[in-house]
């Protein structure tokens, strides 16, 4: 079965984020998609895993998008939208990628673990040592594949490293399940807080 996903993801050229996303969902499941762009990740699977799909997208023509795919999608502010979800209304919630634009990051992360038995955060590594080499070396803010904007234009709001994330779980009493380091192409497996690009949480309540 592994294999299978691997061979289905390698095929379609899906990113290697996806990749780790689509294996952790079981079959059949609940999801929300905060910031679920135009569907890349949610319609394989519907696709093949024939999970319930539901998204949350401010921008226009990422939910244009999602529509011609077929997927059900809400434009809304992934800020405000969560505290209309009563509790345990999905078996998982994404928060890939979107978490570092997000101004109340405890407030999102908490209204997720209540509406989602678990939650899949995503988020680009910023102790990464290409950052830390531009940031030493030449003085400026970084700019590499994960992070790819100018100082002035960036939607991210804030820069935290895979250490920093699971200072905050430990702090707010979260429980890790998975974690997984991604490089440029591949899953690293040593030094993830210097040599990942970016990291992948599933995460819960530790009464869960």
């Amino acid at each position: 079965m592994a294999t299978w996903w691997w061979e289905v993801m390698a095929t379609e050229n899906i990113r290697l984020d996806y990749s780790i996303i689509y294996s952790i969902i079981e079959p059949g499941s609940h999801v929300l998609d905060l910031g679920c762009g135009e569907g890349d990740l949610l319609y394989p699977l519907v696709r093949d895993k024939q999970i319930r799909a539901q998204g949350i997208e401010l921008n226009d023509k990422a939910i244009q998008e999602c529509v011609k795919k077929g997927l059900s999608v809400f434009q809304d502010d992934i800020e405000n939208s969560l505290r209309e979800y009563p509790d345990n209304s999905f078996d998982y919630v994404i928060l890939n990628q979107s978490m570092q634009e997000v101004k109340k990051v405890d407030c999102v992360i908490q209204d997720a673990l209540r509406i989602g038995t678990k939650v899949i955060v995503g988020f680009p590594n910023f102790a990464y040592f290409k950052s830390r080499i531009m940031l030493f070396f030449r003085g400026r803010s970084p700019i590499t594949e994960s992070l790819p904007y100018l100082w002035y234009d960036t939607p991210n709001v804030r820069f935290l490293s895979i250490t920093d994330f699971k200072d905050f779980c430990a702090g707010k009493k979260i429980r890790i399940i998975e974690d997984h380091y991604l490089g440029e192409k591949k899953i690293v497996h040593l030094f993830p807080n210097l040599l990942a690009r970016n990291a992948i949480f599933l995460i819960t309540k530790q009464d869960r």
